[in-house]
């Protein structure tokens, strides 16, 4: 029998410089500062990747304080825990907030437990597919011609679902123009982060005539009522991002009736455990789902790869190639076959880490040694 107890946790930052910039309505990112959480036990070690961004934009977490909370709050419980993923939970639930610090180390473990036990993380979760239809994210563009261009080239990549980010003053005119330039057949949805406040529903109702999949998170994060208001004064359909912390926030917004579609992150929502939650609270409602991406490397890929292999995923998700963003992946890079990319097979999260291009982008390592302590 495998022994779960942690021999150590290893932080590691690296840099990862975007193929292009990459604009929302929060801001523009150029480049990705990643903490990866290693966990090590006595048969096996395992990969989490942080998805805080270097400030606090899309959520409150950040990368600095995200490793801070891991080093300060998290490791005292690693030290203690059986090494069961599901304690581990338990034991971070009195910690409040902070999701993507506490999803990085569940992951990690998670992963390494799995590749003990020789288990893919997909069937773990209940994957149903070996491969998941590929979406891709548009970031707001300096110019129409610019973004026409940029989806030109996503379609003929193979990607089958196309999502623009839009803000006040760059959306109906946007849509409007890919909608003419490709057509009806191209499954199109848009993505506001929150920019836009009930007083602007007259002019998010001018996206219905568009055939949007979904308008993603139109308003805060805490407004749930406001996007219920909202549903009832616009015909395209509205998906919840950063409103879902949990699956008791995804069942509120259901009976609320403040979404059609929920986005899973599992980053945003504490961890892969949770995230399974999610789906099947959403399953059990109609309510569908699809796989969000927060720029993730090949490690955080992967995960979300199993994750969208779930049935209750019935829409194609932010499941991109790694060249969308990154010119070298740390892994082996993920491709698109046929607007499809495969979910791995091996046990865990099913990659690891090509040794000299994770120590070429390694910004910082920490080891942090578990087995001098009784």
């Amino acid at each position: 029998m495998s022994d779960l107890r942690l021999q150590g946790l290893e932080l590691r930052r690296i840099a990862m410089p975007l193929v292009a910039p990459f604009r929302t309505s929060f801001g523009t990112e150029h480049a990705r500062d990643v903490l990866l959480v290693r966990a090590v036990t006595a048969d096996a070690e395992g990969w989490g990747e942080c998805v805080a961004l270097s400030g606090p934009f899309y959520s409150a977490e950040y990368v600095d304080g995200a490793e801070a909370f891991i080093r300060r709050y998290l490791v005292p419980l690693l030290r203690r825990s059986n090494g069961s993923v599901y304690a581990l939970e338990r034991l971070f639930e009195p910690l409040k907030g902070n999701p993507m610090a506490k999803a990085a180390v569940q992951t990690a473990v998670l992963d390494a437990h799995l590749r003990a036990s020789g288990l893919p993380l997909g069937d773990f979760l209940g994957a149903v597919r070996d491969k998941v239809p590929a979406g891709v994210s548009v970031g707001i563009m300096d110019s129409i011609p610019a973004l026409l261009e940029a989806v030109e080239g996503y379609l003929a990549a193979g990607y089958l679902r196309i999502k623009l980010k839009i803000e006040p003053g760059w959306d109906v005119e946007p849509v409007r123009a890919v909608r003419e330039r490709f057509g009806d057949g191209v499954l199109l949805q848009v993505d506001a982060n929150t920019a836009y406040t009930l007083a602007d529903a007259d002019r998010l109702a001018r996206l219905d005539p568009f055939d949007l999949l979904l308008i993603e998170q139109p308003l805060p994060e805490d407004d749930l009522r406001g996007h219920a208001r909202l549903a009832g004064l616009v015909r395209t359909p509205i998906c919840l991002d950063e409103s879902i912390v949990n699956a008791r926030a995804a069942a509120d917004a259901i009976a609320l009736g403040a979404c059609r579609i929920v986005n899973i992150k599992p980053g945003r929502v504490g961890g892969y455990l949770e995230a399974r939650r999610i789906h099947d609270v959403c399953a059990a409602n109609g309510v569908a789902v699809w796989a969000g991406g927060m720029l993730e490397t090949g490690l955080g890929r992967a995960a979300n790869l199993a994750l969208a292999a779930l049935p209750g995923f019935t829409l194609p998700g932010d499941t991109s190639a790694s060249d969308r963003y990154y010119a070298q992946d740390i892994t082996e890079p993920f491709t698109l076959d046929g607007g499809h990319v495969g979910v791995p097979t091996g046990p865990g999260i099913g990659v690891t880490p090509i040794r000299e291009v994770l120590d070429a982008v390694t910004t910082a390592t920490e080891w942090i040694n578990f087995t001098s302590v009784s």
